[in-house]
């Protein structure tokens, strides 16, 4: 209450011309000082001169702060500039204050003002050491104010290292937000027991309830360069149930011109906790690879897609040909781009599905390397309708391949799936499909193109991702959704996984699938868990999570490679290339024009049928089309029956 009424009454900004007169009746103050200092502490100067000569000073000092503009600054929030300025002033004073006296001895103007070289350099110097010691001590005594009249942030920060010093900096000088540093906590034993800038640092095990209890803290800030994230895990985890916040500092090379503000600081990321490091691709040569190329994209408007229409549109290429069926969403694209000044970029309204439209795009833009990212992806909805599965999934893929090869584009890069290792749903299944349709194009006696596959899992924060999931739960008040307790999946960002599409268009000579080390898959129980406590709600007290039981074609543990499938190392740790078995084109493509036929009769048993005659692997899961498994599983594992009695999942055996 206090802190309002005094702020009702006072600006936000002291006027600059009360700065300016403050600033000069200070510099006359000095300058009284100085005569004082020069004649021992005493008053014994002739004080009718020194009356004459305070108007000159008084004069010469406003022309001095106007011309270097100290007058501007705004005194709480005094730096380093702002000191060289208002030394820069001090300066300037002298030389005109010498100036003047010199003028004034040679032509006599008024023969009272003599001013000696000694009390205009020594008013020169304490001029400076008075103006910034009063103004460092007016902003340090209004942030110390501020503090105590405005309800203030108790904070503590991991990490006493530079980049926590840096922290501690910022949160300084920000005065929108009233902080207290209670102190600093680090694992270093060696930093425990000292201070920095006045704030103790303490030791990791003290931190307890009891201690953010006691001194109220409501924010913790992880300020830690290089730290790997299941370390920040473990520290989230052992703070999160009983501190209200928890932010991060970003890295270094993220700060802005090398300095830290504030407002860089953000709350933590469910990405940051997962069990993997950031996976970098850093690559020279794809400048080379798309400079002067036509570049094409399918399903351009989606998360994977639109990401890699963004990172191609950083090289110089010739034209960037977009495709969705999805109006709006490429229309908010194209007015992306649009407002990025990005230019010689096209986006067409298209389905992939739809051969005479393909093909007018594919023959009248004449692309070198095409990216095709447009599928249906969600296993639910596409175990409940396997004829659009395979009709964009198997049937725009082949529509498109048969295109490029028509066409003679140089590379053909298609997104694929884990779910396409060792499917248990049909989604799974069209994916599998659709590598084997292109795998097996790479061997057509007359194919030029280079048919090349990505394979990845779950992308964070994507279009029916579990975490935008999540987040709308909470929104609802919860409960969370999980289908298993020991469900677990592989997870990678979207500008990785984009990052990866790229890459194999570089690398790619045609045939392979390239596939990423993505480190330990995660449990989604876990996931859920972290993301209540990183909303600010208490788990299961404040927000619960529910089990509802494993979706139709749902796998409790994702794949990278299928049975059979080896894979090749590369320049890069994080990336390898899958090698399949030779496929036969003349075999694999009427297998697959055969599906593409019988999904015109709409009929879900006989598609799935011919998927699983395609896809030996593909052996469904929770789904109604387990009974077509039950023969082959029969004769190879003669101890079936049992074994299905006793619950057993066929996906977790090798058959």
């Amino acid at each position: 209450m206090i802190y309002r009424y005094l702020s009702s009454l006072a600006p936000k900004f002291i006027s600059k011309w009360f700065v300016l007169a403050f600033d000069v009746t200070l510099v006359l103050l000095t300058f009284f000082m100085v005569y004082f200092i020069r004649f021992h502490l005493t008053v014994n100067f002739n004080i009718e001169n020194f009356l004459m000569d305070l108007p000159i000073v008084a004069v010469l000092s406003t022309v001095s702060f106007m011309a270097i503009g100290t007058y501007k600054r705004i005194i709480r929030y005094t730096g380093l500039k702002d000191l060289l300025n208002i030394f820069g002033a001090c300066l300037l004073l002298g030389f005109l204050a010498m100036g003047a006296v010199a003028i004034n001895k040679a032509y006599a103007i008024l023969p009272g003002i003599t001013i000696p070289k000694s009390i205009i350099i020594l008013h020169v110097l304490l001029s400076f050491v008075v103006l910034s010691i009063t103004s460092i001590l007016l902003g340090s005594a209004f942030r110390y104010v501020n503090c105590k009249l405005k309800a203030r942030k108790n904070i503590l920060i991991y990490g006493a290292g530079e980049s926590g010093i840096m922290t501690q900096s910022a949160l300084a000088s920000n005065m929108d937000k009233n902080t207290n540093i209670v102190a600093f906590i680090d694992d270093d034993l060696r930093k425990v027991g000292n201070s920095i800038n006045g704030t103790k640092v303490i030791e990791t095990g003290v931190v307890d309830k009891e201690f953010i209890q006691k001194h109220q803290i409501n924010e913790i800030i992880i300020s830690i360069q290089n730290t790997a994230s299941s370390k920040l895990r473990t520290r989230v985890e052992t703070f999160i149930d009983f501190v209200p916040t928890i932010k991060v500092v970003p890295p270094i090379e993220q700060w802005i011109s090398g300095e830290l503000t504030a407002n860089q600081i953000k709350p933590i990321k469910l990405e940051d906790l997962l069990d993997r490091s950031p996976i970098n691709i850093e690559n020279k040569k794809l400048q080379y690879e798309f400079k002067g190329k036509v570049l094409m994209v399918t399903g351009a408007a989606g998360s994977i897609g639109s990401e890699i229409a963004r990172q191609l549109s950083k090289f110089k290429f010739k034209k960037l040909v977009l495709v969705d069926i999805a109006e709006s969403a490429l229309y908010d694209l194209q007015q992306e781009f649009k407002r990025e000044g990005i230019k010689d970029f096209v986006a067409i309204v298209a389905d992939v599905r739809d051969q005479f439209g393909i093909e007018n795009v594919i023959s009248t833009h004449c692309p070198n390397i095409l990216f095709h990212a447009a599928a249906y992806k969600h296993v639910p909805l596409m175990e409940e309708n396997p004829y659009e599965a395979v009709k964009i999934n198997v049937g725009g893929t082949r529509t498109l391949a048969r295109m490029a090869m028509k066409y003679q584009v140089d590379k053909f890069v298609m997104v694929s799936t884990d779910k396409a290792v060792n499917p248990t749903n049909v989604m799974g299944a069209t994916k599998r499909t659709a590598e084997i349709y292109i795998g097996s194009l790479q061997n057509h006696p007359d194919n030029t193109t280079k048919f090349i596959t990505t394979r990845f899992g779950n992308v964070l924060g994507s279009n029916g991702s579990v975490i935008p999931l999540f987040k709308k739960q909470l929104e609802n008040g919860g409960p969370l959704t999980v289908t298993h307790e020991k469900i677990t999946r592989y997870f990678m960002t979207i500008p990785e996984a984009s990052q990866l599409v790229l890459e194999a268009g570089s690398m790619g000579e045609g045939g392979e699938i390239f596939i990423f080390d993505m480190g330990e898959s995660v449990k989604i129980m876990d996931l859920a868990k972290n993301m209540i406590r990183l909303s600010g709600f208490k788990y299961p007290d404040e927000i619960g999570i529910k089990i509802t039981g494993l979706r139709p074609g749902e796998k409790l543990y994702e794949e990278l490679l299928a049975n059979g499938e080896n894979t090749l190392p590369t320049y890069h740790e994080k990336i390898m290339i899958s090698k399949t078995m030779t496929l036969d084109y003349e075999k694999k493509k009427a297998q697959i024009d055969a599906l593409c036929m019988l999904n015109l009769y709409h009929d879900s048993n006989i598609i799935v049928k011919k998927l699983k005659e395609i896809v030996p692997e593909f052996i469904s899961q929770n789904s109604e089309y387990e009974y077509m498994d039950a023969r082959v599983l029969e004769r190879k594992m003669p101890n079936y029956s049992l074994l299905q009695s006793l619950n057993y999942t066929p996906n977790n055996y090798n058959i």
